[in-house]
């Protein structure tokens, strides 16, 4: 399973979702889909833009968790 951790960057950059999409050109229902782990894709171009606004790598952002180890 893939846990995106869009809200912990954002809170480490001190920065809000309305800003995050003003930089990023994402709208703010996408970003929200996407920090409540509900998005079942993004884009390479996307996730590239939230990095460099985020000044990140994407595993700051991805995180791959097994579901074995929740059982």
């Amino acid at each position: 399973m893939i846990v995106i951790n869009l809200d912990v960057m954002l809170a480490k950059r001190k920065m809000s979702l309305t800003e995050l999409s003003e930089k990023v050109g994402v709208t703010m229902a996408n970003l929200s889909i996407l920090k409540k782990s509900k998005a079942k894709a993004i884009r390479f171009t996307t996730l590239e833009k939230i990095c460099e606004a985020l000044a990140c790598q994407p595993g700051d952002i991805l995180e791959f968790k097994s579901q074995k180890n929740e059982e």
